[in-house]
């Protein structure tokens, strides 16, 4: 419970946790600008006559490290929250109360190699093509879905050769069909079963309706001929 806007411990009911500040260190590294500063080793200011070093000592020592804030008051002693991203995945490691400054680092850099050994980006799509949708009476005879959120997921290195990719699909749909209009899930679940992502397969773009014309010109085709 935030009680100023300073997160000095000056107001007795003035509480935070680590998943607080991990929540605010999520959405301040989504800002490229933040890690040009935070990523700094040294600088100076006053035409050069006064240098500065950055009290986060992982930005220099750390592989990948970019970022975040260190802090200390009595109160919540030597705290940390570290940030660093390796083969395109970023990690947050939040340390409170540690007793010094060293031994904030060093936690944090175990935490970090922690995730770094464990855990990987994988992509959700299944491994084949996701095949085409009819439909009915449209302009166009099929409709390519598309993932609605085609990012990746995050796993555990252990659990890769186990996950299990389901697709569900609409058979065909009937016209007109709008963009973003849901024509099936792609869920993916772990050994146990349990879903670990899913997300909707829309239609990219909209399909029209044939005329009554077109309608009836397919109708005849069909007729003499066999096919649409």
């Amino acid at each position: 419970m935030f009680a100023n806007c300073t997160g000095l411990p000056c107001e007795q009911e003035h509480l935070t946790s680590a998943l607080d500040i991990a929540i605010m260190s999520r959405e301040l590294i989504k800002k490229d600008m933040i890690k040009k500063y935070t990523t700094i080793w040294t600088d100076s200011v006053r035409s050069g006559s006064f240098g500065l070093s950055n009290t986060n000592k992982l930005i220099r020592f750390y592989q990948g490290a970019t970022g975040l804030k260190t802090g200390f008051t009595q109160q919540a002693m030597y705290c940390l929250s570290a940030t660093a991203e390796r083969d395109g995945v970023e990690y947050i490691a939040v340390i409170m109360h540690a007793p010094g400054s060293d031994e904030r680092f060093e936690s944090a850099k175990l935490l970090l190699n922690y995730a770094f050994a464990n855990f990987t980006l994988t992509e959700p799509a299944p491994d084949t093509a996701i095949p085409p949708v009819e439909v009915k009476l449209g302009e166009s005879g099929y409709i390519q879905p598309v993932l609605v959120s085609p990012g990746k997921i995050l796993v555990k290195r252990s659990e890769l050769s186990g996950l299990k990719r389901e697709l569900e699909l609409e058979g065909s749909v009937e016209a007109p069909v709008e963009a973003g209009r849901e024509l099936g899930r792609l869920s993916v679940s772990d050994a146990s079963g349990r879903v670990i992502y899913s997300a909707a397969l829309v239609a990219p773009q909209s399909v029209e309706r044939m005329g009554a014309g077109r309608i009836f010109l397919r109708f005849l085709r069909l007729m003499l001929t066999g096919k649409a």
